[in-house]
């Protein structure tokens, strides 16, 4: 099976949008790329337009329609409307809950916050239970001592007040800090700007540095689709690059080389590079030395490195190490001023979680004075980020210690969570490898399993009778008749011709074994019903 992708890779790698006659066809001609439930592209129906209004499907920025989101697209639509029949209408399906492996939401599926971030976060929005003689029996001393601190930062001492629009500055100097101790190398706190979350920051830095479509960013394929979405809204061209699966998802700098060379020879100004470290969908983790060639490249092209990190956390494999790309610039001697860096990270993901208090930031080193005056006035127009969020990535970034009070609690929290996830990738990626037909590179890291499905023929004749894309035609099927909800690889791109889907680690340990009894029963028939 290696094989079969290594060969499709090697002959279908070259049926991108660079090679087209346009080289900005790359949506159109992939429209299963960004759709979870159809291939074919969007059509405005003529009947949905009311005269009555100025706004139509065909008077909306058409940006906005270019623009998909597989991880809660069509099939996850459909789960949530199957899982209110299941709540009033209970034992009319052929399974008794969903079970969805859509999206990287940990506590929506069950696991719980980290003890000391909610102590101190309750503390911070309640300053009024400070004084209390009370709150010494039912708070750490040092979650409070905490909140004291950071209430001693923030203008007012009032989470409600608006902040700095890059943040609170104490806050930035925590993170500042905590990034100098996970790097060995300075960083400073006017470069960080807290963020809701590390999607704003992308769509900052898209709006930065994206003119028109003849502006491109290199992109990984599979990518997370925030990146797909926020380049088509700010009207830039997605060039890809592929992911390699049969070297377990690495990344070729001669792939980078030529698709940077074919998109400049169409008159496509590259200007920066995506890179995900963990993978997202992918799950690989770079090896340092990958790692060093790309921060080369990215000097010797001038490109911007968009350093996506927010999974820095989740690494399970035990040869494989996290190195921000920061550090690794740093250390093969390079100053701030030799390559312009972003790095984001967040809240969501690693060990804690947080998904909806939305906090995050990106550091910004390597551009000029005046450059940074523009992206802090993009962040200006925003007024700031959330301050929950802002209070979070700094307790993140600076965690209890030894000696502190809740030290061994939040050790214990932290440990049992990545643990944990360490076995439900290895049983999902054990269940997936035993399947006719499919592999399943190892979860190195991230929160993912991106599994290539060769699905018999009949299977892909009937996806195309139903106008849809092959993985996305298997996804439904599983969810209609399993109630497990992934999203096709179609959402993510692949290499055309090859079929994937992505899964979840997330749902909890007691849950696992059902999906993999589940998923077995399912593909077994599946197969022996389009058997060729």
């Amino acid at each position: 099976m290696r094989r079969f992708v290594a060969e499709r890779t090697k002959h279908l790698i070259k049926r991108n949008f660079l090679s087209s006659s346009n080289n900005h066809s790359f949506l159109a001609s992939q429209s299963s790329f960004f759709s979870s439930s159809s291939s074919s592209s969007t059509i405005v129906d003529p009947s949905s337009m009311d005269s009555s209004s100025g706004v139509t499907l065909q008077t909306i920025n058409p940006k906005v329609l270019k623009c998909e989101y597989a991880v809660r697209g069509a099939i996850v639509t459909q789960a949530e409307k199957l899982n209110e029949q299941l709540k009033k209408e209970p034992g009319t399906l052929p399974f008794d809950e969903i079970l969805f492996c859509n999206i990287g939401n940990p506590q929506s599926l069950g696991q719980q916050p980290i003890t000391f971030f909610r102590e101190v976060l309750a503390l911070c929005d309640h300053p009024t239970i400070l004084d209390k003689s009370e709150t010494q029996g039912l708070f750490s001393a040092d979650s409070i001592e905490r909140a004291w601190q950071i209430l001693d930062q923030i203008p007012g001492r009032a989470t409600g007040a608006y902040s700095h629009s890059q943040g609170i500055k104490g806050l930035r100097d925590t993170i500042a800090a905590g990034i100098e101790a996970r790097d060995g190398f300075p960083a400073n706190p006017n470069d960080i700007f807290l963020t809701d979350g590390a999607s704003p920051g992308v769509h900052m830095m898209m709006q930065l540095l994206l003119r028109s479509e003849q502006d491109g960013i290199l992109c990984p394929i599979p990518q997370y689709p925030l990146y797909s979405a926020s380049i088509a809204l700010h009207g830039g061209t997605l060039v890809p690059y592929y992911l390699d699966e049969a070297t377990g998802w690495g990344l070729e700098i001669s792939n980078l080389k030529s698709q940077l060379e074919t998109a400049r020879s169409k008159g496509v100004t590259v200007r920066a590079l995506v890179v995900i470290n963990p993978g997202n969908p992918t799950g690989q983790v770079l090896a340092e030395e990958n790692q060093k060639q790309i921060v080369e490249f990215c000097k010797k092209e001038g490109l911007v490195l968009l350093a996506d990190e927010v999974y820095q956390e989740n690494v399970y494999a035990p040869d494989k190490e996290f190195h921000s790309f920061k550090k690794i610039a740093r250390s093969m001697g390079h100053e701030e001023k030799d390559i312009s860096l972003v790095s984001f990270q967040s809240v969501s993901k690693g060990y804690y979680g947080e998904c909806g208090k939305r906090g995050g930031y990106m550091e910004v080193t390597g551009f000029s004075a005046d450059v940074r005056e523009q992206i802090y006035k993009v962040a200006s127009v925003n007024l700031c980020s959330n301050i929950t969020g802002q209070i979070l990535a700094s307790l993140v970034m600076s965690p209890p210690k030894v000696g502190d009070e809740s030290y061994v609690a939040y050790s214990a929290e932290k440990e049992g969570i990545l643990s944990s996830l360490a076995r439900r990738a290895k049983t999902l990626e054990d269940a997936f490898n035993s399947l006719e037909g499919v592999t399943c590179n190892k979860a190195e890291g991230a929160m993912y399993l991106f599994p290539c499905l060769q699905l018999p023929e009949k299977a892909i004749k009937a996806a195309e009778a139903e106008h849809t894309a092959a993985d996305a035609y298997y996804a439904r099927r599983l969810l209609e008749e399993t109630g497990i909800v992934v999203v096709p690889g179609s959402g993510f791109g692949q290499v055309p011709g090859t079929w994937h889907i992505r899964c979840t680690i997330l749902p909890q340990e007691d849950k696992i074994p059902a999906i993999v009894e589940r998923l077995t029963v399912f593909h077994k028939k599946f197969m022996d019903e389009y058997r060729d």
